[in-house]
Parts: C-alpha cells; structure tokens; sequence
C-alpha cells in the first residue's frame, strides 16, 4: 500500500487532534517504516492511548533534523497489530513499551517482554495471555541464553553495592569473553506517568524535577516548553537565558563528574580526585542561582523563580572560568596517559550503523559519528538565538564517549562564562493560564545525556489526558547491551560508566 505524505509541523507547536491524520494500520505501518527507513528522520516517540472502549489510538511522532520539524501520526488498534520492529528495529522498546501498559501484541516482533514489569493499564488485556490480578515477574520472563560447551551465565543485580539503583544484567560468557549483555530494568514501579494524569497541578513541577535526578533542569525545561505552548506564552529572554545556563552548568556537573569516574573505573587517581572536587564546584555554582545544587525550584512555567544581580553573575562567571582550567588540566593528563588510553580506545566500541538503527540519541550516538544535536537541530528557548557547537567523534568507543565530554565541558563552559557576563535586562517570568483543550504538544529539550522528548495530550478541559516521557536512557540502554558483545566481561564497569544511563529516568 503506498505511504501518506506526512505533515511537517514544528516542534513545541501545539496541534488540535482533530487535525492528527488518523491511517489504517496498514497506511500508518507503511507510512512510519518508509520515513525513517528513507532517512534523515527519527521515530522520538511511538505510545498508545484508550480510544473508546475497546480500541488502543497508537500515536507515532516522527522527528526531521534537517528541518527541525515533527510529524504525527496515528492509527486504532485492537489487542494486536503487525510489528514496526523487524522493519524498523529503532521501535522495539516503544513495541515492547506498549505491549506491557495496554497488552496489545506487536506481531512478529522479534524479542518481546516487558520492559518495567508492572500493572497492565487495561484490565482484561495482557499481550502475554496472563491474568490481569498481577504483572509478570522478571523471574517468568524467558531471556536470551546462548548454549555450548564451556559457556557460561554470569548475573549482576537487580541490587547492586552502595546506592546503584536496581538493575539486573545478565553475561553470556565464554571465559572473560561477553556474547552477549540483556539488561533487565523496571524494579522501582515509580508510577510518575499515571500520576501526571489530570495536571498540571501544584506537584506537577517538582515531579518533573525527580523524572532523573540528575537531569532536574533538563525535564522541567522541557516540562515548561509544552505548558507555555499550550498556554500561548512566551517567558522573558532573560529568563530564557537563565535557563539555558542552569542546562549548561547541569552538563558540566555531569560531564565532568563522569570524567573523574571514567578515570577511577581504570585506576588513574589524579584525574577521579580532581574531578570529584571539580564536579563540586559547578553543583555549586547552580547553588548560587537558585539555593539548590540541582537546580530544583528554579525552572518553572512562565520563566524563572529565582534571578541573579550583577555582582553574583560575575562571582559565578568566575568560579566557572577558574574550574574550567582546572578540568583542561585534569583531562588534558588523561589523553596523555598511555595506560588510560589502552584501556579507553577500541573498548565497548557501537558502531555507527548499529546507532542509527537502534535509534540512540545524544552524546552516545554522537561518539560514534552520528550527528544528532537537539540544541542545534531543533532548538527551543535562548538556543534560537545562540549557537553550541555539536562535538562529535567517530570510533564509538570508551575513549570516543569520554572525549565528547570534554568537548561538551569546554563548549558549554564558555558559553556559561559568556551568558553570565551579557545577562540582558528585564523580567524573569509572565503568568501562565490555562491549557488548550484538545490539543497535542511535542517538546523536546537538550538533557545533557541527549534527546529530552515530552508529550502532552490534554483532554477537553484543558488537563493532562496523557503525559508521555522519554528520557534519553530510554533509547540508550540498548546501546549499552551492543557495546558488550566481544568485551571482556571485566570491562563492564567501564563500558557502564561511559554510557552512565539512568535506571529511575527508564522506570516511569
């Protein structure tokens, strides 16, 4: 059956859903595998949502670098439907995602099983033919096993030492040597998409700061983007600029912390110590903008809570430009060492094929040369404006994924540096009312692992019918799973590190 053209709209543009075109499975299957297998497009989003009393409205967003544009589609199910997969591996754990919350069955998909191991959301449906009373424990789930002489299953977690958050891995192994990884996750059950439902409300902002602890700014930025677009406002540029710089200082607590683990993981002390002290100091700066080293309180709908005067603008510029100097030398002595490059270059290698087809996104899919920057390609707030540089390397490696980060920290470090210095006058924040009804909104922001993606559907009262999350760990921790094929098993905490995904980020 021929495809239907799609309908390139931007992103963070609200679209009324009666003008979501609404295909045959067949067209809407046809339509999504010819847009991406054609390139140049990226599925960012596939998810269902009760249509009537018995059917499940898939909905599929398309995203479009070149033109920095999105299309969406959708199409009525019943309790089963022809795979994307096996024509567009990138969909297998939205597939996976879909089958488990509302128990429709992608047929034909190559590896389905959960993927979070809760609740189905529609009673009476399960898309492995159990009762609904419970949800299927990790323990019944048949994985992948390879057989043959001497071959051997090593199993790590689900509880890990010290503060790890639960996640189980299990090694296929012959000796040190790893066949293959499969990463079992969904142990928290933390529920936050269902209890979005109804929003947005007085906890709705703190709820989006706790998606990933870590990516605090990166989800209530993208968060706010998708309120202040169905509301019809716009925040104050320099409110956007705080922002923006909040992003930036939360990248290089990040980046720079994960440099300092990197070199731990292969016993290169000098560059953990200073790393671990220097991480400190940009939490700290984000301290000084808002009270909280995380950057929680600060972004909310409409602007910012918090602002900054002249004198503390430049005391942060400051601090910033002295601990940038202090991470050029700390890393600049970890390219230098024989024996940290030894362990970094040609391990955990994903190739660029293998990025492109599975659909990572961010400073992963850029270590392997695919160049995929949501910042420049589909900006939002002050990145309209200005201009980051897209760092990207191209083996795919240990050493690749360590390297983007540097690059990331001297990029975003000027750019803190500059803002600071050049705040432009004016309010911090406008009033936000209500929601469009009906309506349909794509957000996407720049978390420092990758591509933030939010979607927003409001019901005819204008409050959250479904709010749909994908955090970039997400897409990455199947990248993960093909970075240990052919590794040394004892190279798995390296390998985890230069990755560094999130398990609460996936547990939604």
């Amino acid at each position: 059956m021929a495809t239907i053209a799609v309908k390139r709209r931007p992103h963070n543009e609200p679209i009324p859903l009666a003008e979501i075109p609404l295909l045959t499975t067949e067209e809407f299957r046809c339509t999504v595998i010819g847009e991406l297998t054609a390139g140049g497009s990226r599925l960012l989003a596939l998810f269902g949502q009760p249509e009537g009393a018995d059917a499940i409205r898939v909905f599929a967003v398309l995203g479009y670098a070149v033109t920095g544009s999105i299309g969406v589609l959708t199409t009525d199910v019943g309790d089963r439907y022809p795979a994307l997969t096996p024509e567009c591996p990138q969909a297998h754990w939205f597939e996976r995602e879909i089958a488990e919350q509302w128990g429709v069955v992608p047929e034909g998909h190559p590896w389905l099983k959960p993927i979070r191991f809760h609740h189905s959301y529609r009673p009476g449906h399960d898309a492995w033919g159990r009762s609904d009373l419970e949800p299927i424990m990790p323990s019944e789930v048949d994985y992948f096993q390879v057989e043959g002489r001497e071959v051997h299953e090593v199993a790590v977690g689900p509880v890990h030492a010290g503060v790890i958050e639960p996640g189980s891995f299990r090694f296929q192994c012959h000796g040190e040597h790893v066949f293959h990884l499969e990463i079992s996750l969904g142990y928290q059950h933390r529920g936050i998409e269902r209890t979005l439902m109804g929003g947005p409300d007085k906890r709705t902002a703190h709820l989006m700061e706790v998606i990933a602890g870590d990516t605090s700014i990166g989800h209530a930025t993208a968060y706010c983007h998708a309120i202040e677009a169905l509301a019809g406002r716009e925040p104050p540029l320099r409110a956007q600029v705080l922002r923006a710089i909040a992003a930036e200082l939360e990248r290089l607590a990040n980046h720079v912390g994960d440099l300092g683990a990197l070199a731990n993981d292969v016993g290169y002390l000098p560059t953990s110590a200073y790393c671990g002290r220097l991480r400190g100091d940009f939490l700290n700066t984000t301290a000084e903008l808002c009270g909280n080293r995380f950057g929680r309180g600060l972004v909310r709908p409409g602007g910012v809570l918090w602002d900054v005067d002249e004198a503390r603008a430049e005391r942060m510029a400051a601090r910033v430009e002295s601990a940038l100097l202090d991470v050029k030398g700390a890393t600049q002595i970890l390219w230098d060492s024989p024996s940290v490059q030894a362990r970094f270059e040609e391990t955990a290698r994903v190739s660029a094929e293998d990025c492109e087809a599975l659909g990572l996104v961010g400073m992963a899919a850029r270590a392997s040369g695919v160049d995929w920057e949501v910042r420049r390609d589909f900006p939002s707030g002050f990145n309209r404006f200005t201009f980051l540089p897209a760092a990207t390397w191209r083996a795919g490696d240990v050493f690749g994924r360590a390297y983007i980060r540097g690059l990331e920290v001297e990029h975003s470090g000027r750019f803190v540096v500059q803002q600071l210095r050049s705040l432009p006058a004016g309010p911090i924040r406008v009033e936000v009312g209500g929601l469009r009804p009906e309506t349909l909104v794509v957000s996407l922001s720049a978390g420092w692992r990758g591509r933030i993606c939010h979607v927003v559907i409001t019901d005819r009262n204008g409050r959250f019918a479904r709010y749909k999350v994908y955090d970039p760990s997400f897409c990455n921790w199947v990248g993960l799973m093909m970075a240990m094929r052919n590794q040394q098993i004892s190279d798995f905490p390296l390998c985890n590190k230069s990755f560094n995904l999130s398990y609460c980020g996936h547990d939604l």
